[in-house]
């Protein structure tokens, strides 16, 4: 199977503008919030081009994940593997327990495909609420979002406020696809094996598939809903924007 660096690694002419650029935003986030900054990783390829270009430049940005408990073993062992690569911890948050086994006691395993209230609801538990253990204290968060990723991306910024005060960065907005494989191949940049086998965008394991050629990035994500917003709620909509959309 021919790896995703191969299919899809392509450096289009405005590539060193745009490192550049995500290497300055990385920066002022460093700077601006010292000690209250953390990289939200999905583990996605474009979150590990995110850890990789933090650990580069030494920028003082914790890196975290969270482990929802229905991820892909390969997810999983993503974890250990940036652990050794880069020599650092990485913060991983889990769901309240109780409320995972309470949620699948009154809804069942496979509630997430019945409706779409249901699949929000579980996401609500699972990736939710630890993500907001994740940023409490934290004055700053990083993001792989893309405005190429789907069109309700298409908006991304790179630097927001949200309702809470909080600073969103997205130094990676205006990347191509082919921009972030060719920064994995130029760097060497580990990444999850489930993108070799087409999956673009990985979420949990019940949820996630392979697309097809000509399908949407994140065709593969709640593949059994109706078109529209493939989204789960971390990213909502809604904020005051800092600088212009660049």
């Amino acid at each position: 199977m021919q790896p995703a660096a191969l299919r899809h690694a392509s450096a289009g002419a405005h590539y060193p503008q745009r490192l550049a650029r995500s290497v300055e935003l990385l920066r002022q986030a460093a700077a601006e919030h010292a000690g209250a900054v953390v990289q939200a990783s999905s583990l996605g390829v474009e979150d590990m081009v995110l850890t990789d270009l933090i650990q580069r430049h030494g920028l003082d940005i914790r890196v975290a994940t969270l482990d929802t408990g229905a991820l892909h073993l390969e997810t999983l062992e993503l974890i250990a593997r940036v652990r050794r690569h880069y020599g650092i911890d990485v913060e991983v948050l889990q769901p309240s327990q109780e409320a995972v086994v309470a949620f699948v006691g009154r809804h069942g395993p496979d509630a997430m495909y019945r409706s779409v209230e249901l699949r929000k609801a579980c996401c609500a538990v699972r990736k939710l609420e630890p993500l907001g253990r994740m940023l409490d204290g934290r004055r700053a968060w990083i993001t792989g979002l893309r405005r190429e990723q789907s069109a309700q991306r298409e908006g991304v910024v790179e630097r927001e406020v949200g309702a809470d005060g909080r600073v969103k960065f997205s130094p990676l907005a205006s990347w191509s696809l082919g921009e972030v494989w060719h920064y994995v191949a130029e760097h060497g940049v580990p990444y999850n094996p489930l993108h070799d086998r087409f999956y673009p965008s990985i979420g949990c394991a019940p949820c996630t598939r392979a697309v097809s050629v000509g399908e949407d990035q994140r065709a593969g994500r709640w593949w059994w809903e109706l078109d529209g917003a493939k989204e789960c709620g971390l990213h909502p909509e809604g904020r005051h924007v800092v600088g212009a959309k660049a």
